[in-house]
């Protein structure tokens, strides 16, 4: 392992020894770095990687998020991805993301807007990064964390298994998570 820093564009290694890894990019039989950072050999793999001392914020797949649902059809929603559980920096990559009907709950659901209403904050399981980012509220911890009702724009409060609007007495169904309303962000 080495501790050297280097920048874009510095030769790392040559393709004979070792494989590019992450951090890296190749060109006619040299490795050079792709970004800042600390050169590091994997010498049982054959593998040289250069090391971010800063790295991006993206996302990958099992990562909890939160987001706000932007739109409802028939069979997905659409969410604005706003931050990563347990990360205070900002989002960098997709953060625009897909919901579908089959992955709101773990009962059946026929119709997104019984479960997901436009402008609710959700927490939620990145499921897929490629082709697009897709997410799933399925779990008991997922779900629908902060709603405003859609007749007076008052917080909703948990009823049951729905939502209870307070100053209308509305009430409507969503999914949940199970500590909906405890949720400091």
């Amino acid at each position: 392992m080495s501790s050297e820093l280097v920048f874009p564009g510095d030769e790392v290694a040559i393709e004979e020894e070792y494989m590019g890894g992450e951090g890296t990019f190749s060109d006619d039989g040299t490795v050079y770095a792709s970004q800042v950072g600390v050169v590091e050999f994997d010498d049982e793999e054959c593998i040289v990687k250069v090391v971010s001392p800063n790295p991006p914020n993206v996302l990958k797949e099992g990562d909890i998020v939160y987001a706000v649902v932007a739109d409802i059809r028939n069979t997905m929603a659409t969410a604005d991805v706003v931050a990563k559980d347990g990360v205070d920096r900002t989002l960098g990559g997709e953060t625009y993301a897909t919901i579908h009907v089959s992955k709101i709950s773990p009962k059946y659901t026929d119709d997104v807007s019984k479960e997901l209403r436009k402008g609710d904050m959700i927490r939620a399981r990145v499921t897929g990064i490629k082709p697009s980012l897709q997410l799933t509220t399925k779990d008991d911890h997922l779900g629908c964390i902060r709603a405003l009702c859609s007749k007076c724009k008052t917080e909703m409060v948990k009823k049951g298994t729905g939502l209870y609007c307070p100053e209308c007495k509305y009430s409507m169904p969503r999914k949940l998570a199970d500590d909906y309303g405890d949720v400091k962000l």
